[in-house]
């Protein structure tokens, strides 16, 4: 009997949690969609958890700047990261030597850290240099759990469909920290409240 109840519980937290990203990804103001090589993924934006990063996102994404930017390092069962608009554009401007060091125009971002969500498979941060409120336009998406991220990055957001998308994303070097030579890139970004 105490099996069945715990069991029933597990099953109503597993739905209140899948409802809340759902809720979300519901928000067109708050859902921003990254057109790949096979498709498109689709990520629920969470200003509950960091505006200043969220209207950051979604700045850049209206300027058209994450548009054709390389998946610069992706290391297999780990991450892929992205959204160097300085140096990762491969129509404009690609740097391969400095790919991975730049960020945008606006101003770094001070650290909207959370102690109550975790860096899962699906889960959007952004990336930064040691210190901690030096996000500025680049982020990640996790292809696998990684609990030391936790507390440590800004959470941005959370993939709601299209993982399996990022999961062929091409992948870096080992030995290379995960640099892609010829990386795949984001061919189009937008927020779903614009429109196609």
């Amino acid at each position: 009997m105490q099996l069945k109840k715990l069991a029933f519980l597990l099953a109503v937290l597993a739905g209140l949690v899948t409802a809340s990203v759902s809720a979300f990804a519901a928000d067109p103001e708050n859902t921003m969609i990254v057109t790949l090589k096979d498709g498109d993924v689709t990520i629920a934006l969470r200003p509950d958890l960091a505006p200043k990063h969220v209207a950051q996102i979604k700045k850049l994404v209206r300027q058209g700047a994450y548009d054709n930017v390389a998946f610069h390092r992706v290391i297999d069962g780990f991450m892929a990261q992205t959204g160097d608009v300085k140096f990762g554009n491969m129509k404009s401007g690609f740097n391969a030597d400095a790919v991975g060091t730049g960020g945008s125009d606006l101003p770094d971002l001070p650290a909207e850290f959370s102690s109550t969500e975790h860096y899962q498979r699906g889960v959007v941060g952004m990336a930064r240099s040691d210190d901690p409120n030096s996000a500025n336009s680049q982020f990640f998406i996790m292809i696998a759990p990684a609990p030391p991220l936790d507390g440590q990055y800004t959470i941005v957001g959370n993939v709601v469909s299209g993982m399996e998308l990022v999961d062929h994303i091409k992948k870096g070097d080992e030995a290379q920290n995960g640099t892609v030579t010829d990386p795949d890139r984001m061919i189009k970004v937008r927020i779903a409240a614009d429109g196609k």
